[in-house]
């Protein structure tokens, strides 16, 4: 019908956005045991997603990851800081659909914040003390973690308070 909205099932499932300092520790969980995130961009009405290693810092609720400023999602960035974003499991499960979509605003940390996330980043990648770049983090604003495993449709919302 014309004009009449409808709640789809998984919209009745949905919870409303928790406004915390920190996400639930089912969102944090997650994002701590992946390793790659599809960042997406946008300068002059142009998107750009880019895929990078990433580590989660939940002391920060950070995404930390490095990158160079020749890349096109750096470049963007440094015109228009606010991005958008999704972390996958490593292992996909049919079936057992998992994820978190995010926002966010990025920058390049400075001072003891940047000497603790760059901690958590080559804690979990050692290797990248050898490859060129800087570290990078997403400041999260808001996040959408999907969990097929806990009911079909179910979905955790954190917004930042």
């Amino acid at each position: 019908m014309p004009g009449k909205l409808y709640k789809s099932r998984i919209d009745i499932m949905e919870q409303p956005a928790s406004k915390s300092a920190k996400p639930d520790q089912l969102i944090a969980d997650f994002l701590k045991a992946q390793t790659v995130f599809t960042l997406a961009t946008c300068e002059d009405d142009q998107p750009h997603c880019s895929t990078c290693f990433y580590a989660y810092s939940e002391q920060y609720n950070m995404i930390v990851f490095k990158s160079s400023e020749k890349t096109e999602h750096i470049r963007q960035v440094l015109l228009n800081n606010l991005v958008g974003g999704s972390v996958l499991p490593d292992k996909l499960q049919t079936g057992k659909i998992k994820g978190v979509q995010f926002k966010g605003k990025m920058f390049e940390p400075e001072s003891q914040c940047l000497s603790d996330l760059k901690k958590t980043y080559y804690a979990k990648y050692p290797f990248a003390l050898a490859m060129g770049g800087e570290v990078w983090v997403i400041q999260l604003s808001w996040i959408k973690f999907t969990d097929n495993t806990l009911g079909f449709g179910k979905k955790v919302k954190w917004e930042s308070a």
